[in-house]
């Protein structure tokens, strides 16, 4: 089997399964329950200034018979006495030694507060602080969370505030709810954090009941804008996590965080940049059992690879993952149909002919039996039939040498600005 143990700047824990700062980790007794049932590590949920909850706090999105599709909360930080918890992180590190625990803190934007916090985090023993700038609801509106992590220059002084008095590695976990996130984590950097952590929740609202008309959830008749997760916001996650990893600016490890509900997405995000992985919705819909299941699955397939150690996968696709004008203008597949395998349901022809590229024709063979059939000479290779296809293997997107040399759309422009005539556009 191979290596599972990781270390997230200086952090280290027996694998990359980390629970997010949630409602999992509120308490002693769920963080110690997690650990006995696998999971490598925990970020406490968010310590602070007391707060008051609302009732109710949780909303989902479901989509096409699947639950829990996405998930949207009103849930603030922790509403349980600072002491309290920070007696429980004492006794669950010393009964969990192995295991990295992690207190996730958010103080209003002064550097009194944040010296105060830290000190009496790490007297409590975690092995790092996680810094909350991403809540993107209710403490955004006392001047934390997003209203913090939306500005560059907060980021970096708070960071910096915090490593004055930090003896333990530094995350710095950011909102997914800007323009560009690496100017956020460009700003922690600069700040001196040893990580960083993407993304927190993104503003959302969940639904409206049609016939009440009150939003959901709702509390007394009265909505809010809450923090969306899940499933859903796995593509955006892991797209910030690449910007992030490929920006030669910010040289500190990732904790990717955002969607990830199975092993196979834990590879996505490592190869992609991240050193470990933070979850929460999979763990609030299935249990914490699901870790069980990752981590077999996440040996097997590091085998199947000849891979010893997880830490392998870190960055991997990186150099993959580029700019538009950076691809090959010239590389071409099209769509190829299998009769043998199609079921002739024709999802395939409708969402060309209405939608892509009218490049899919019904025909009729000898016997009069209806088959469908690429024109390849007019495919542009969108993928749109092979993803609505609900037959695998009915479609295949082949790669097809058309004889035309690699060329991206930045060359094709040099070449343009060096020989503007070359192409017959120069002034005449």
């Amino acid at each position: 089997m191979a290596d599972l143990r990781v270390n997230l700047a200086g952090i280290q824990s027996p694998n990359p399964f980390w629970l997010a700062s949630a409602p999992p980790t509120n308490s002693g007794y769920q963080v110690q329950r997690a650990f006995e049932a696998g999971w490598g590590g925990a970020v406490w949920k968010t310590l602070g200034e007391p707060i008051l909850n609302v009732s109710s706090r949780f909303a989902a999105v479901s989509f096409n018979g699947q639950r829990v599709a996405g998930f949207n909360n009103i849930e603030l930080i922790t509403d349980r006495p600072l002491d309290l918890n920070l007696k429980e992180i004492y006794e669950t590190k010393k009964r969990f030694p192995n295991h990295a625990i992690v207190a996730s803190l958010m103080v209003e934007p002064k550097q009194e507060k944040w010296h105060e916090i830290v000190k009496k985090a790490e007297a409590a023993g975690v092995d790092g602080l996680e810094l909350n700038f991403g809540c993107p609801h209710g403490m955004a509106e006392r001047g934390m969370g997003s209203a913090s992590g939306q500005v560059p220059e907060l980021v970096e002084k708070q960071t910096y505030w915090v490593k004055e008095v930090a003896q333990t590695p530094v995350i710095v976990k950011l909102t997914p709810n800007i323009t560009d996130i690496t100017a956020t984590a460009e700003a922690a950097v600069n700040g001196g954090a040893d990580s960083i952590s993407m993304i927190n929740t993104i503003n959302s609202l969940a639904g409206v009941d049609i016939d009440t008309w009150d939003t959901i959830p709702h509390v007394a008749g009265k909505g809010a804008h809450g923090g969306y997760c899940g499933p859903a916001v796995k593509p955006i996650a892991l797209h910030m996590v690449g910007e992030c990893a490929r920006n030669p600016l910010i040289n500190i490890p990732i904790s990717g965080i955002g969607g990830i509900s199975n092993w196979q997405n834990v590879v996505e995000f490592m190869l992609m940049g991240a050193t470990n992985v933070q979850i929460c919705t999979a763990a609030m819909h299935h249990g914490f059992r699901i870790v069980e299941d990752m981590i077999d699955g996440l040996n097997n397939y590091l085998d199947d690879k000849q891979i010893s150690s997880v830490m392998e996968l870190v960055g991997r696709s990186v150099p993959k993952y580029s700019d538009w004008g950076d691809l090959d203008l010239n590389y071409q597949i099209v769509a190829q149909i299998n009769k043998d395998v199609c079921i002739n349901c024709n999802k395939c022809h409708i969402a060309c002919e209405d939608t892509s590229h009218q490049c899919i024709d019904m025909l009729k063979d000898s016997n009069g039996k209806s088959y469908l059939k690429v024109r390849e000479e007019d495919c542009v290779g969108c993928n749109l039939c092979s993803i609505v296809c609900p037959v695998d293997g009915a479609i295949e997107m082949i790669e097809v040498a058309n004889g035309m040399p690699a060329m991206t759309w930045n060359e094709r422009q040099a070449v343009i600005g060096a020989f503007p005539n070359v192409l017959g556009i120069g002034n005449k």
